[in-house]
């Protein structure tokens, strides 16, 4: 029998359309709320930008508690990932929303499959939901 290999489903989201679905059947997984997180979304620079542009990634790093957030996210998601690696379950899906799906959302996302691409060689398939919504490409 063929080795099956847990595959993570990250989200982004808006609060505002609510949680994403785990169409895993599993029914499950973690929803992780960044809206704690000072919002870069509010400053006029960042508005039309994203949680991938520089400008906004160093507004998070520098201005925000967001490595504090996320250290504590990566701790707690170990465990389950740890757990389901030795008993070789297939999925699990992680979701960080904040308000417009845009910013903090989709730092902590990306931040967190590299996370687990890096730490458990894990295949991450990542959704930015209200991003693709708007055929973002960045």
């Amino acid at each position: 029998m063929e080795d099956k290999k847990l595959v993570v489903r990250v989200n982004s989201f808006s609060y505002k359309h609510g949680i994403p679905a785990d169409d895993s059947g599993n029914g499950g997984g973690f929803v992780f709320d960044c809206r704690g997180i000072l919002n870069p979304g509010r400053i006029e620079e960042y508005k039309k930008q994203t949680g991938r542009d520089a400008p906004v990634k160093e507004y998070l790093v520098e201005k925000t508690r967001i490595h504090e957030f996320l250290d504590l996210v990566q701790k707690t998601i170990s465990i389950t990932v740890e757990d389901y690696l030795e008993r070789g379950f297939e999925n699990l899906i992680i979701s960080f929303g904040c308000t417009g799906g845009q910013h903090r959302s989709v730092y902590s996302a990306d931040q967190t499959a590299k996370f687990l691409e890096e730490t458990f060689a894990v295949k991450t398939i990542v959704h930015h939901v209200e991003q693709e919504k708007k055929n973002w490409v960045n």
